[in-house]
């Protein structure tokens, strides 16, 4: 299985072609900004695609050409303004879903934020309820398709070294979980079918990340 990584050159993108890379059944395209990121992921052998989450929906789907799934761990960040959380998360996620579509990729795995609910948006501070706004217009999006969909929440993400061990359930107690560990989670869903048209909280906990996600 090809797989594009969106936002490959994140935090938890580098970890996830990495990961996928050492995979005997999947391979990464990684979907970058600019030409400068590019040898990271030569290094691992990866094919990239270079395409911008601004551009519109044809060139992200010209990156998905040829491959069998999309995952978007792609993210504005924490210090940028509300108008790059609406471009990139929200409208950069909905384009890719478009272009999935586009390019005939059926499954798709979306990163999220850890509660997406109508709650947490009111629930959420004034700084951090736009990011959970856009998260949730954009899971929303996703569940609206016929794309085989998985919504993954994480708690906290750190940038710990993985343990390779978490608990996964459609809600979970609130927690922090490695970046690393969600990426394991990400080929772990990408490998387990029964993961189609579910979304689940995941934080550290006592599980070996495969039995976790089978358990889903």
């Amino acid at each position: 299985m090809k797989v594009l990584v969106v936002g490959a050159n994140g935090q938890i993108g580098k970890h996830l072609v990495s990961f996928i890379q050492d995979s005997d059944s999947l391979e990464a395209k990684a979907m970058i900004r600019n030409q400068e990121q590019v040898s990271f992921f030569e290094k691992l052998g990866a094919e990239t695609a270079v395409a911008d989450l601004e551009e519109d929906i044809e060139t992200i789907a010209k990156a998905a050409e040829g491959v069998d799934a999309v995952v978007f761990t792609a993210g504005s960040g924490p210090h940028t303004g509300k108008d790059k959380t609406i471009l990139i998360d929200l409208d950069g996620a909905v384009k890719t879903i478009e272009a999935a579509k586009a390019a005939g990729v059926k499954r798709f795995i979306m990163i999220s934020s850890f509660d997406t609910r109508r709650e947490a948006i009111q629930a959420a501070s004034s700084s951090f309820a736009p990011y959970v706004a856009a998260k949730h217009y954009a899971d929303e999006w996703l569940k609206q398709t016929d794309l085989d969909y998985t919504i993954i929440h994480p708690g906290r993400l750190t940038n710990d070294k993985g343990t390779g061990q978490v608990e996964a359930a459609f809600e979970v107690e609130r927690g922090e979980v490695p970046r690393e560990d969600v990426a394991g989670v990400i080929v772990a869903s990408l490998e387990n079918e029964t993961t189609i048209g579910k979304e689940f909280q995941v934080v550290s906990g006592t599980k070996p990340i495969k039995d976790a996600i089978h358990s889903i």
